[in-house]
């Protein structure tokens, strides 16, 4: 079912090729239509697309790039073939994820499947891609330009929110793992009782040049997790060496990782950012809890791609430093 604002968009896309006297609707058209929409717009927000700008630039290409739309009769516009599908498929991703209703959002995340269209290169245009759209879908994360992205001397003064200034370059690592060294710092970690001998063997391994992967093995209940949090602990006592000592252990949380994983993509796309903000911090690790369960993480029936094989690379490469514990 459709939501009332959507309905109203649809009307409006339909409208818009009418008074441009267009045989056909396109998925521009429905962008444009879009910005108006009550939903679209909270979402294109949130992932930093600057929607005047945007209005802009489908009003120009409407008027400009699609004059040869224009008909000789006087019969209604038709969507197109690619506005049908991106609203068909909208709805089967809403039906699947056991909601209601659609709304403009989940028309904008449906359009990024068109990908030759206009339509897709206007938001690709600000930096605005399908992760984004499903993050804040899902639970809510704006989208914050990361200092990777950004060019590093453009002030954030006129930014009324203050938060879309933030260019820290660690927005999946905040999303989707806990930081052990603040935990210390906080408090929230007990100190490790009869484990020294562990802890040191951990710092050895981790400070070699390569095979610097350390792998906890134990019953349930017998510390392993807690070996990761004492270590964490030590580094902020600066009780380690000084090839440790400004180094920040991240423990992955697997359960936010999966959650709200509706479209296929979505996991992996998650993990790899991870992945790409761990590599950029050289004074990473990265510890995953139960490193048993990566295995088939993420994968798809039939699919043999998952968390475990978009981890391996970058261990292979040397390029992430990463501390496991299983039974």
């Amino acid at each position: 079912m459709l939501s009332k604002n959507l309905e109203d968009a649809l009307h409006r896309a339909l409208d818009y090729a009418n008074e441009q006297k267009h045989e056909f609707a396109t998925l521009e058209h429905l962008l444009l239509a879009l910005t108006d929409d009550e939903d679209a717009r909270k979402l294109l927000s949130a992932c930093d697309v600057k929607i005047d700008i945007l209005s802009g630039a489908l009003h120009k290409y409407i008027r400009e790039d699609l004059a040869h739309l224009v008909g000789l009769s006087e019969a209604e516009a038709k969507p197109t073939a690619g506005f049908q599908r991106v609203i068909q498929r909208s709805i089967i991703h809403v039906q699947s994820s056991g909601r209601a209703e659609v709304n403009g959002a989940n028309i904008i995340v449906a359009l990024f499947s068109e990908r030759e269209s206009h339509a897709v290169f206007f938001l690709r245009e600000q930096d605005m891609s399908r992760f984004d759209a499903v993050n804040f879908i899902s639970h809510g994360i704006e989208k914050r330009i990361s200092n990777s992205e950004a060019n590093p001397n453009v002030s954030s003064e006129g930014d009324e929110e203050g938060n879309h200034g933030n260019k820290s370059g660690t927005e999946a690592l905040d999303a989707y793992c806990v930081d052990l060294n603040a935990k210390s710092n906080s408090g929230h970690i007990d100190p490790l009782i009869g484990r020294s001998f562990e802890v040191e063997r951990t710092i050895q391994i981790l400070c070699r040049r390569t095979k610097n992967n350390p792998l906890y093995v134990g019953d349930p209940g017998v510390g392993k997790t807690a070996i990761a949090e004492g270590l964490a602990k030590r580094i902020t006592e600066k009780n380690v060496p000084d090839v440790l000592a400004d180094t920040t252990i991240y423990s992955l949380d697997m359960g936010s990782l999966l959650a709200g994983t509706r479209y296929r993509g979505d996991f992996e796309e998650r993990l790899k950012a991870v992945i790409a903000e761990i590599e950029k911090k050289s004074e990473a690790i990265l510890f995953i809890d139960e490193i048993h369960t990566i295995i088939g993480a993420g994968a798809t029936s039939g699919g043999a791609m998952d968390a475990s094989n978009l981890l391996k690379p970058a261990l292979q490469g040397g390029r992430l430093r990463c501390i496991g514990s299983t039974t």
